[in-house]
Protein backbone atom coordinates (compact mmCIF):
# COMPACT_ATOMS: atom_id res chain seq x y z
CA UNK A 1 0.00 0.00 0.00
CA UNK A 2 1.20 3.43 -0.77
CA UNK A 3 2.04 4.84 2.55
CA UNK A 4 -1.17 7.26 4.17
CA UNK A 5 -3.43 6.23 1.57
CA UNK A 6 -6.32 4.21 2.05
CA UNK A 7 -8.11 0.96 0.43
CA UNK A 8 -11.88 -0.16 0.32
CA UNK A 9 -12.53 -3.47 1.29
CA UNK A 10 -13.05 -4.29 -2.39
CA UNK A 11 -9.64 -2.96 -3.54
CA UNK A 12 -8.96 -7.13 -3.21
CA UNK A 13 -10.72 -7.87 -5.98
CA UNK A 14 -10.29 -4.78 -8.35
CA UNK A 15 -7.04 -6.71 -10.06
CA UNK A 16 -9.71 -9.08 -10.99
CA UNK A 17 -11.08 -6.87 -13.16
CA UNK A 18 -8.03 -5.38 -14.92
CA UNK A 19 -8.17 -2.00 -12.60
CA UNK A 20 -6.07 0.75 -13.40
CA UNK A 21 -5.28 2.60 -9.65
CA UNK A 22 -4.47 6.14 -9.01
CA UNK A 23 -4.47 8.13 -5.65
CA UNK A 24 -8.27 9.95 -5.24
CA UNK A 25 -9.10 12.06 -2.01
CA UNK A 26 -6.43 9.57 0.18
CA UNK A 27 -7.66 6.69 -1.21
CA UNK A 28 -6.02 4.38 -3.80
CA UNK A 29 -9.25 4.14 -5.99
CA UNK A 30 -9.61 2.37 -9.75
CA UNK A 31 -9.52 5.11 -12.58
CA UNK A 32 -10.83 2.83 -15.04
CA UNK A 33 -11.44 -0.68 -15.92
CA UNK A 34 -11.91 -1.39 -19.49
CA UNK A 35 -11.48 2.13 -20.52
CA UNK A 36 -13.48 5.61 -19.34
CA UNK A 37 -15.24 5.82 -22.84
CA UNK A 38 -17.07 2.23 -22.96
CA UNK A 39 -17.71 2.77 -19.76
CA UNK A 40 -19.37 6.05 -19.57
CA UNK A 41 -21.16 5.08 -23.05
CA UNK A 42 -22.51 1.43 -20.57
CA UNK A 43 -23.59 3.85 -17.82
CA UNK A 44 -25.69 5.32 -20.01
CA UNK A 45 -27.39 2.85 -22.67
CA UNK A 46 -27.86 -0.20 -19.86
CA UNK A 47 -25.77 -0.28 -16.38
CA UNK A 48 -22.44 -0.07 -14.28
CA UNK A 49 -21.58 -0.77 -10.63
CA UNK A 50 -19.15 1.48 -8.92
CA UNK A 51 -17.09 0.93 -5.57
CA UNK A 52 -18.03 3.94 -3.77
CA UNK A 53 -17.19 2.74 -0.41
CA UNK A 54 -14.60 5.39 0.19
CA UNK A 55 -17.20 7.73 0.99
CA UNK A 56 -18.30 8.66 4.54
CA UNK A 57 -21.15 7.66 6.41
CA UNK A 58 -21.75 9.76 9.84
CA UNK A 59 -24.79 8.91 11.91
CA UNK A 60 -26.82 11.27 14.17
CA UNK A 61 -29.13 10.20 16.60
CA UNK A 62 -30.68 11.57 19.39
CA UNK A 63 -33.53 13.34 20.83
CA UNK A 64 -32.37 16.61 18.94
CA UNK A 65 -31.12 15.10 15.94
CA UNK A 66 -33.59 16.43 13.78
CA UNK A 67 -33.43 20.30 15.30
CA UNK A 68 -29.11 19.62 14.85
CA UNK A 69 -29.17 18.77 11.24
CA UNK A 70 -31.57 21.37 10.45
CA UNK A 71 -28.79 23.66 12.04
CA UNK A 72 -25.83 22.46 9.99
CA UNK A 73 -27.54 22.13 6.41
CA UNK A 74 -28.83 24.42 4.30
CA UNK A 75 -31.74 22.51 3.12
CA UNK A 76 -34.86 22.22 4.57
CA UNK A 77 -34.89 19.22 7.17
CA UNK A 78 -38.27 19.58 8.70
CA UNK A 79 -39.64 18.61 5.28
CA UNK A 80 -38.17 15.09 5.27
CA UNK A 81 -40.48 11.89 5.57
CA UNK A 82 -39.03 8.93 7.49
CA UNK A 83 -36.65 7.18 5.22
CA UNK A 84 -36.34 10.32 2.79
CA UNK A 85 -33.12 11.46 1.68
CA UNK A 86 -32.40 14.99 0.83
CA UNK A 87 -29.30 16.56 -1.28
CA UNK A 88 -27.89 19.95 0.95
CA UNK A 89 -24.90 21.77 2.33
CA UNK A 90 -23.08 22.13 5.31
CA UNK A 91 -21.43 25.76 4.91
CA UNK A 92 -18.91 27.62 7.25
CA UNK A 93 -20.44 31.50 8.33
CA UNK A 94 -18.52 32.96 5.56
CA UNK A 95 -21.26 31.26 3.14
CA UNK A 96 -18.44 28.78 2.02
CA UNK A 97 -18.73 24.96 1.58
CA UNK A 98 -17.83 22.36 4.19
CA UNK A 99 -18.90 19.94 2.18
CA UNK A 100 -21.74 18.50 0.18
CA UNK A 101 -23.81 15.58 1.52
CA UNK A 102 -26.89 13.34 1.56
CA UNK A 103 -29.14 13.04 4.52
CA UNK A 104 -31.12 10.34 4.85
CA UNK A 105 -33.93 10.44 7.94
CA UNK A 106 -34.74 6.94 9.12
CA UNK A 107 -36.74 8.63 11.72
CA UNK A 108 -36.52 11.89 14.11
CA UNK A 109 -34.21 11.09 16.17
CA UNK A 110 -32.17 8.70 13.77
CA UNK A 111 -30.05 10.61 10.79
CA UNK A 112 -27.32 9.32 8.54
CA UNK A 113 -25.06 11.98 6.65
CA UNK A 114 -23.02 10.64 3.49
CA UNK A 115 -19.91 12.80 2.90
CA UNK A 116 -17.12 12.73 0.64
CA UNK A 117 -14.35 10.61 0.86
CA UNK A 118 -11.88 13.01 1.53
CA UNK A 119 -13.89 14.98 3.85
CA UNK A 120 -14.75 12.25 6.07
CA UNK A 121 -12.21 13.38 9.29
CA UNK A 122 -12.84 17.40 8.41
CA UNK A 123 -16.50 17.19 8.01
CA UNK A 124 -16.51 14.97 11.49
CA UNK A 125 -14.53 17.12 13.32
CA UNK A 126 -16.37 20.63 12.04
CA UNK A 127 -20.11 18.28 12.81
CA UNK A 128 -19.51 17.42 16.42
CA UNK A 129 -17.76 21.10 16.93
CA UNK A 130 -20.93 22.16 16.43
CA UNK A 131 -23.28 19.93 18.22
CA UNK A 132 -22.58 21.99 21.97
CA UNK A 133 -26.57 22.43 23.24
CA UNK A 134 -27.80 19.67 21.15
CA UNK A 135 -28.41 16.01 22.87
CA UNK A 136 -27.39 13.83 20.39
CA UNK A 137 -24.82 11.09 19.91
CA UNK A 138 -22.43 11.33 16.41
CA UNK A 139 -20.32 8.62 15.14
CA UNK A 140 -18.43 8.40 12.40
CA UNK A 141 -19.21 5.10 11.14
CA UNK A 142 -17.57 4.94 7.68
CA UNK A 143 -14.83 1.89 8.33
CA UNK A 144 -17.87 -0.28 8.89
CA UNK A 145 -19.98 0.44 5.96
CA UNK A 146 -19.13 -0.80 2.65
CA UNK A 147 -21.56 0.64 -0.34
CA UNK A 148 -21.59 0.13 -3.75
CA UNK A 149 -23.66 2.24 -6.51
CA UNK A 150 -25.71 0.22 -9.80
CA UNK A 151 -26.43 3.42 -12.43
CA UNK A 152 -28.36 3.21 -15.30
CA UNK A 153 -31.29 2.56 -17.30
CA UNK A 154 -31.57 -1.32 -16.86
CA UNK A 155 -29.99 -1.02 -12.89
CA UNK A 156 -33.67 -1.71 -11.12
CA UNK A 157 -33.95 -4.91 -13.53
CA UNK A 158 -30.32 -6.18 -12.74
CA UNK A 159 -30.72 -5.74 -8.93
CA UNK A 160 -34.07 -6.56 -8.88
CA UNK A 161 -33.07 -10.26 -9.77
CA UNK A 162 -31.43 -10.44 -5.90
CA UNK A 163 -33.69 -9.35 -3.56
CA UNK A 164 -37.80 -10.22 -3.19
CA UNK A 165 -37.64 -6.55 -2.14
CA UNK A 166 -39.69 -4.54 -4.87
CA UNK A 167 -37.85 -2.03 -5.91
CA UNK A 168 -39.79 0.00 -7.81
CA UNK A 169 -41.43 0.78 -4.71
CA UNK A 170 -38.15 2.51 -3.31
CA UNK A 171 -38.87 6.09 -4.39
CA UNK A 172 -36.03 8.56 -6.00
CA UNK A 173 -34.07 10.12 -3.06
CA UNK A 174 -35.87 7.12 -1.00
CA UNK A 175 -34.03 4.45 1.32
CA UNK A 176 -35.34 0.81 2.59
CA UNK A 177 -33.37 -0.26 5.60
CA UNK A 178 -33.20 -4.57 6.36
CA UNK A 179 -33.10 -5.24 2.39
CA UNK A 180 -32.17 -9.23 1.80
CA UNK A 181 -29.96 -9.34 -0.98
CA UNK A 182 -29.32 -13.18 -0.99
CA UNK A 183 -28.49 -13.27 2.58
CA UNK A 184 -26.76 -9.65 2.49
CA UNK A 185 -28.54 -7.05 5.29
CA UNK A 186 -28.89 -3.79 2.73
CA UNK A 187 -29.90 -0.42 3.35
CA UNK A 188 -31.18 -0.17 -0.40
CA UNK A 189 -31.48 3.70 -1.94
CA UNK A 190 -32.49 5.59 -4.94
CA UNK A 191 -30.20 8.99 -5.97
CA UNK A 192 -27.23 8.60 -7.81
CA UNK A 193 -24.46 10.57 -9.55
CA UNK A 194 -24.56 9.87 -13.13
CA UNK A 195 -27.70 11.21 -14.38
CA UNK A 196 -29.57 7.93 -14.79
CA UNK A 197 -32.20 5.71 -12.75
CA UNK A 198 -30.13 3.69 -9.91
CA UNK A 199 -29.09 2.43 -6.06
CA UNK A 200 -27.32 2.83 -3.71
CA UNK A 201 -26.54 -0.40 -1.49
CA UNK A 202 -25.31 0.05 2.28
CA UNK A 203 -23.35 -3.41 3.57
CA UNK A 204 -21.20 -4.38 6.76
CA UNK A 205 -17.53 -4.02 5.00
CA UNK A 206 -17.25 -7.47 5.68
CA UNK A 207 -20.02 -8.22 2.70
CA UNK A 208 -18.92 -6.16 0.32
CA UNK A 209 -17.01 -8.23 -2.17
CA UNK A 210 -19.97 -10.66 -1.53
CA UNK A 211 -21.75 -8.19 -2.74
CA UNK A 212 -19.98 -7.16 -5.93
CA UNK A 213 -19.16 -10.94 -7.14
CA UNK A 214 -22.86 -11.82 -6.94
CA UNK A 215 -24.11 -8.68 -8.57
CA UNK A 216 -21.26 -9.05 -11.30
CA UNK A 217 -20.94 -12.69 -11.35
CA UNK A 218 -24.49 -13.62 -12.16
CA UNK A 219 -25.49 -10.86 -14.31
CA UNK A 220 -24.40 -11.36 -18.16
CA UNK A 221 -21.19 -8.91 -18.86
CA UNK A 222 -23.33 -7.16 -21.85
CA UNK A 223 -25.64 -5.64 -19.19
CA UNK A 224 -23.26 -3.96 -16.41
CA UNK A 225 -19.26 -3.62 -16.07
CA UNK A 226 -17.27 -2.54 -13.23
CA UNK A 227 -17.24 1.09 -13.27
CA UNK A 228 -14.25 3.68 -12.33
CA UNK A 229 -13.44 6.51 -10.86
CA UNK A 230 -12.93 8.45 -14.56
CA UNK A 231 -16.79 7.44 -16.01
CA UNK A 232 -17.88 8.86 -12.25
CA UNK A 233 -16.56 11.98 -12.95
CA UNK A 234 -17.48 12.24 -16.49
CA UNK A 235 -21.36 11.30 -16.44
CA UNK A 236 -21.62 13.56 -13.35
CA UNK A 237 -20.30 16.09 -15.13
CA UNK A 238 -22.79 15.95 -18.01
CA UNK A 239 -25.42 15.74 -15.88
CA UNK A 240 -24.50 19.11 -13.79
CA UNK A 241 -23.98 17.69 -10.77
CA UNK A 242 -21.31 19.25 -8.77
CA UNK A 243 -17.71 17.67 -7.41
CA UNK A 244 -15.97 18.85 -4.20
CA UNK A 245 -12.77 20.39 -5.17
CA UNK A 246 -13.67 21.73 -8.18
CA UNK A 247 -17.29 23.44 -8.03
CA UNK A 248 -17.39 23.54 -4.29
CA UNK A 249 -15.11 24.07 -1.44
CA UNK A 250 -14.24 26.46 1.40
CA UNK A 251 -13.77 29.41 -1.18
CA UNK A 252 -16.87 28.76 -3.13
CA UNK A 253 -20.80 29.00 -1.92
CA UNK A 254 -23.28 27.12 -2.96
CA UNK A 255 -25.13 29.93 -4.77
CA UNK A 256 -22.05 31.27 -6.80
CA UNK A 257 -21.83 27.59 -8.19
CA UNK A 258 -25.26 27.64 -8.99
CA UNK A 259 -26.83 25.35 -6.42
CA UNK A 260 -28.87 28.00 -4.73
CA UNK A 261 -31.85 25.62 -4.81
CA UNK A 262 -30.40 23.80 -2.09
CA UNK A 263 -30.02 26.77 0.32
CA UNK A 264 -33.60 27.55 2.00
CA UNK A 265 -32.77 31.06 3.32
CA UNK A 266 -36.94 31.08 4.42
CA UNK A 267 -36.47 28.15 6.72
CA UNK A 268 -35.11 29.12 10.71
CA UNK A 269 -31.43 29.65 11.43
CA UNK A 270 -28.50 28.08 9.55
CA UNK A 271 -25.18 28.12 9.68
CA UNK A 272 -24.16 30.46 6.90
CA UNK A 273 -27.33 31.66 6.61
CA UNK A 274 -26.53 34.79 7.15
CA UNK A 275 -23.22 35.50 4.58
CA UNK A 276 -25.39 33.22 1.93
CA UNK A 277 -28.60 35.80 2.26
CA UNK A 278 -26.36 38.62 2.02
CA UNK A 279 -24.80 37.27 -1.55
CA UNK A 280 -27.86 36.84 -2.66
CA UNK A 281 -29.86 40.16 -2.03
CA UNK A 282 -25.99 42.03 -3.15
CA UNK A 283 -25.55 39.78 -6.62
CA UNK A 284 -23.02 37.78 -7.39
CA UNK A 285 -19.74 39.04 -8.17
CA UNK A 286 -18.80 35.03 -9.91
CA UNK A 287 -20.75 32.42 -11.26
CA UNK A 288 -19.88 29.23 -12.47
CA UNK A 289 -21.02 28.63 -16.40
CA UNK A 290 -21.13 26.35 -18.86
CA UNK A 291 -19.41 26.51 -21.67
CA UNK A 292 -18.37 24.56 -25.10
CA UNK A 293 -15.12 24.81 -26.78
CA UNK A 294 -15.32 26.11 -30.43
CA UNK A 295 -12.05 23.75 -31.53
CA UNK A 296 -11.40 20.16 -30.88
CA UNK A 297 -9.01 20.79 -27.51
CA UNK A 298 -10.08 19.81 -24.17
CA UNK A 299 -9.89 22.28 -21.42
CA UNK A 300 -9.23 20.59 -17.56
CA UNK A 301 -9.99 21.61 -14.07
CA UNK A 302 -7.39 24.72 -13.43
CA UNK A 303 -7.30 26.74 -16.73
CA UNK A 304 -7.54 29.90 -16.93
CA UNK A 305 -10.47 31.75 -18.12
CA UNK A 306 -10.00 35.16 -20.71
CA UNK A 307 -12.00 37.59 -22.24
CA UNK A 308 -9.33 38.84 -24.64
CA UNK A 309 -6.24 39.39 -22.77
CA UNK A 310 -8.19 39.75 -19.42
CA UNK A 311 -7.88 36.79 -17.01
CA UNK A 312 -11.98 36.43 -15.84
CA UNK A 313 -11.83 33.29 -13.88
CA UNK A 314 -10.61 29.70 -14.01
CA UNK A 315 -12.13 26.33 -15.16
CA UNK A 316 -13.16 23.73 -12.94
CA UNK A 317 -14.24 20.69 -14.31
CA UNK A 318 -13.22 20.04 -18.76
CA UNK A 319 -13.78 16.96 -20.68
CA UNK A 320 -14.48 15.71 -24.10
CA UNK A 321 -18.37 14.82 -23.66
CA UNK A 322 -18.55 10.86 -24.75
CA UNK A 323 -22.16 11.54 -25.15
CA UNK A 324 -22.33 14.47 -27.17
CA UNK A 325 -18.91 13.86 -28.49
CA UNK A 326 -18.08 18.05 -27.53
CA UNK A 327 -15.73 19.58 -25.85
CA UNK A 328 -17.61 21.22 -22.87
CA UNK A 329 -16.52 22.23 -19.40
CA UNK A 330 -17.80 24.43 -16.31
CA UNK A 331 -15.72 27.68 -15.28
CA UNK A 332 -16.02 30.09 -11.99
CA UNK A 333 -15.94 33.52 -13.85
CA UNK A 334 -16.83 36.97 -12.90
CA UNK A 335 -20.47 37.70 -13.47
CA UNK A 336 -20.61 40.12 -15.31
CA UNK A 337 -19.36 37.86 -18.75
CA UNK A 338 -21.79 34.88 -17.69
CA UNK A 339 -24.30 35.75 -20.38
CA UNK A 340 -25.13 33.02 -22.72
CA UNK A 341 -23.42 33.02 -25.80
CA UNK A 342 -20.70 35.50 -24.97
CA UNK A 343 -17.41 34.01 -26.00
CA UNK A 344 -14.15 33.90 -23.73
CA UNK A 345 -10.93 32.09 -24.12
CA UNK A 346 -9.77 29.21 -22.41
CA UNK A 347 -5.52 29.30 -22.13
CA UNK A 348 -4.83 25.48 -23.02
CA UNK A 349 -1.14 25.38 -23.05
CA UNK A 350 -0.27 28.78 -23.74
CA UNK A 351 -2.91 29.39 -26.75
CA UNK A 352 -6.09 30.99 -26.18
CA UNK A 353 -8.77 28.51 -27.44
CA UNK A 354 -12.31 30.16 -28.16
CA UNK A 355 -15.47 28.85 -26.30
CA UNK A 356 -19.05 29.96 -26.19
CA UNK A 357 -20.86 30.08 -23.19
CA UNK A 358 -24.07 27.05 -23.22
CA UNK A 359 -26.25 26.16 -20.65
CA UNK A 360 -25.15 23.65 -17.91
CA UNK A 361 -27.82 21.33 -18.63
CA UNK A 362 -25.49 19.34 -21.55
CA UNK A 363 -27.17 15.91 -20.90
CA UNK A 364 -30.77 14.98 -19.81
CA UNK A 365 -32.15 11.19 -19.91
Amino acid sequence: MTEGLKRTPLFEVYGNYDAKIVQFAGWEMPIEFKGITEEHKMVRSSAGIFDVSHMGEIEVKGKDAEAFCQKICTNDISKLEDNQILYSFMCYENGTVVDDILVYKFSRDDFMLVVNAGNISKDYEWIVNHATGYEVDINNVSDNIGQVAIQGPKAEAILQKFTDIDLSEIKFFYSLRNVDIKGINTIVSRTGYTGEDGFEIYCEAKDSVKLWKLILNESPEEDILPIGLGARDTLRFEANLPLYGNELSDEITPIEAGYGYFVKLDKGDFIGKEALRVQKSEGLKRKIVGFELLDKRISRHGYEVYLENDKIGIVTTGYQSPTLQKSIGLALIDAQYAALGNEIYIDIRNKKVPAKIVSRNFYKK
